[in-house]
């Protein structure tokens, strides 16, 4: 039985989906517009498509896709003979994702080592921000390699 792409269960899930990549920091938006590429059967969509799939305003769809093109999620496709603009998910979209959170873990980690600068060395706030340091040191060090086994595991899969 083919499963409709515009039917209720369809709705609900990427609903669902995208509530939960807002829980993991993403702009409700965003997070409806990343869900629905993931789940649409086209490899591409106008911003029109997700305009009426998602029941949004056209300048709702613009800001997210615009947040995620920046994040390198989703990206423009040419469309020959189109004068509307394509967009697709990126073809490496969770592997950019992971480089982009790279960047955040050593960012939050040089914020805490610059806490520790500030705050008296035996004191609470020291535990807290090296245990913090740590922990986003230990993440900017762990992800390339983690994203290298993922690419070959995905390599494999072909």
């Amino acid at each position: 039985m083919e499963k409709p792409l515009d039917g209720e269960a369809f709705r609900s899930y990427v609903e669902r989906f995208a509530l939960a990549l807002a829980g993991m920091g993403l702009q409700p938006m965003a997070a409806r517009v990343l869900a629905l590429f993931v789940c649409a059967d086209e490899t591409a969509l106008t911003p029109s498509d997700i305009s009426s799939r998602l029941g949004v305003s056209p300048a709702a769809v613009s800001g997210a896709v615009q947040m995620l093109s920046q994040a390198g999620l989703v990206e423009r496709v040419p469309a020959p003979g189109s004068r509307r603009r394509h967009l697709r998910l990126a073809g490496d979209a969770w592997t950019g994702a992971g480089t982009v959170k790279q960047e955040v873990f050593v960012a939050m980690a040089g914020l805490a080592s610059d806490g520790l600068d500030v705050v008296p060395e035996d004191g609470p706030a020291s535990e807290r921000l090296a245990g913090m340091r740590d922990f986003y040191a230990f993440l900017a060090e762990e992800m390339p390699s983690l994203l290298e086994r993922w690419a070959a595991r995905s390599r494999s899969r072909l």
